[in-house]
């Protein structure tokens, strides 16, 4: 027959049709993708519907035929399977990071790489779990811009904020600019940081993303180049408790026996325990100390404390003492 009107689409329209409704569970008989391919406008023989599969297949798609209540095509194999489509529809339905407006289009971008069928088992996750999304919308892009500023080795300004009681932005540093050099990127508690070189004060420091505004990627390149050269990404997320920043040192630890998973799960297991009789361990490792630090030990009570150096035990000692007092004049108040 002579070609007819969208005959050139056919093939897309066709894959489009197996990735769409078709499955493990679902598939289209040779009659039912006449009938979809008529209600576009495509009209087509059931010989040349045997040709364009065999296309599709040469061209990886995995489209398998099976005998149902009738004999169906369906597309055996994707992409992404189930299971991964659900576990990145989580990762992004559970990231504080993301807003609730952005996670609706990205799980919706998921969810066309599944066949409708599965798509609602997807939808289904969203509702799974309401967690505190960020409010600042303009992360998404932030990342890019920061990623983009590294791979160029460019330096950055851009204004930083916090929020105050009645929940509006208030600019840092009086709304003046901040200029750093860009490093790594980490996701640490849900949120992500920018881990740069400040050169006014020769140091590397972390900013939140998401509060970072009017991000510009300078033409200047980045300097602290050997600073950033020392710097373990992994050893840093872990010292730093909530990411919140303190004078890094070197701290020896003792520990309950029982809290060796606690231990474990925070610094990694690269470190070393040295058991101390049965009941109690040992170790040591770098981290920023700060009242989070202190209030992460506090939190153990008796199986936790800090052995040396002796300058962190004493400020630790002060901490203590501050904190059960306040706790005890609320009690008598």
């Amino acid at each position: 027959m002579a070609k007819s009107a969208g005959q050139k689409k056919k093939l897309l329209v066709l894959a489009k049709l197996f990735m769409e409704h078709t499955d493990d569970e679902h598939g289209l008989s040779t009659g039912r993708i006449l009938s979809e391919l008529s209600a576009r406008g495509i009209a087509a023989e059931r010989k040349s519907i045997y040709d364009d599969v065999d296309t599709l297949r040469s061209c990886g798609m995995d489209i398998v035929l099976r005998r149902a209540d009738e004999w169906e095509y369906f597309l055996a194999s994707r992409e992404f399977q189930l299971p991964e489509l659900k576990l990145l529809v989580d990762a992004v339905q559970s990231s504080r990071f993301i807003t609730s407006k952005k996670s609706g289009e990205l799980i919706h971008k998921l969810e066309q790489l599944a066949s409708r069928y599965e798509a609602g088992a997807l939808q289904r996750q969203v509702y799974v779990t309401g967690r505190i999304k960020t409010m600042n919308e303009s992360i998404y892009y932030n990342i890019d811009k920061l990623h983009a500023a590294i791979g160029a080795n460019r330096q950055i300004s851009f204004c930083y904020f916090s929020w105050t009681v009645q929940k509006k932005k208030q600019l840092r540093r009086d709304g003046a600019r901040y200029r750093v050099s860009p490093y790594a990127l980490i996701w640490d508690d849900e949120y992500y940081y920018l881990v740069a070189y400040e050169e006014q004060n020769q140091m590397l420091r972390h900013y939140r993303v998401d509060k970072m505004q009017s991000i510009r990627v300078e033409e200047e390149k980045r300097t602290g180049q050997e600073a950033y050269e020392r710097f373990d990404p992994a050893l840093y997320s872990r010292g730093m408790f909530g990411m919140f920043g303190g004078e890094e040192s070197q701290v020896t630890l003792r520990f309950a026996a029982g809290l060796v998973g606690v231990v474990l799960d925070r610094f990694g297991t690269d470190v070393v325990l040295t058991p101390q009789g049965e009941d109690t361990f040992t170790f040591s490792v770098k981290v920023a100390v700060s009242p989070q630090f202190f209030g992460w030990i506090f939190g153990f009570g008796k199986d936790a404390r800090i052995v040396a150096p002796a300058a962190v035990v004493d400020r630790f000692a002060a901490y203590a003492a501050e904190t059960l007092a306040q706790y005890n004049s609320t009690e008598e108040a």
